[in-house]
């Protein structure tokens, strides 16, 4: 099978090891990644910024850029939730209506893809610590996930899952709403970790690098004794 690769800013600007972590867990899974270096943003931070005209414009060309017929495949739940959510409504009855159609029942985060795609979870990663799962909003609302991420985890070697209180939470991530609402933004994520170091865990892991920054700025800021880490980065252990 042959997937397309969307790695969104976020990872390409911040985290490209994650990127290149996701490449390998996909190869390792048997999967042919096609990956364009053309590609940039899928147009989730102008939406969110009221910039609509702007979203459309770039939704426009990630649609030039992807094959629709094959699997668009990315690490990040809050991308894949706005493409199959808003892009309907942006290019309703516009020469990428069609396209878009293709694309909303074929776009995967990652861990939707490895485990309810290809049914594939056992990497023969090993990481020897104790996590906690972090379930991004976009993820857990807006696409149904977070057994998957859970599922996979419990096959990596060493690892030990503990869960979080008030598991369900925000973190107050989102890029827009921290701008605007910073100490709203800041006591969510304030919340979030505090509840992730009581569990005594060493690390926070997620599907969505967007959360995970945003915790990390805390933990960082605040000299917190935990870390955050992307699930791709765990299973690439085992590539």
């Amino acid at each position: 099978m042959t997937i397309e690769l969307f790695i969104p800013c976020s990872i390409d600007q911040f985290y490209p090891e994650t990127a290149m972590n996701t490449v390998k867990v996909l190869e390792k899974a048997g999967v042919e990644v096609n990956y364009n270096p053309d590609q940039t943003c899928c147009g989730r931070f102008a939406y969110n910024a009221g910039y609509v005209e702007a979203a459309k414009a770039l939704g426009d060309k990630f649609l030039d850029e992807f094959c629709v017929d094959h699997p668009v495949v990315s690490p990040s739940a809050s991308c894949v939730a706005f493409i199959k959510k808003r892009y309907p409504e942006l290019f309703f009855n516009t020469a990428n209506h069609l396209n878009v159609k293709k694309l909303e029942n074929n776009v995967f985060e990652l861990t939707d893809f490895l485990v309810n795609v290809l049914h594939y979870d056992d990497f023969g990663a090993v990481f020897p610590h104790k996590v906690t799962y972090h379930d991004n909003c976009n993820a857990l609302r807006g696409l149904g996930l977070g057994k998957e991420a859970r599922q996979l985890l419990s096959k990596v070697k060493g690892l030990e899952l503990v869960e979080m209180k008030q598991l369900e939470m925000c973190c107050g991530g989102e890029f827009t709403f921290a701008m605007n609402h910073e100490e709203v933004s800041v006591g969510m994520a304030s919340h979030k970790v505090r509840n992730a170091l009581n569990t005594g865990a060493e690390y926070i892991v997620s599907t969505d690098m967007s959360c995970l920054m945003h915790q990390k700025s805390y933990i960082d800021a605040n000299d917190m004794p935990i870390k955050v880490i992307h699930i791709a980065d765990i299973l690439a252990e085992g590539c």
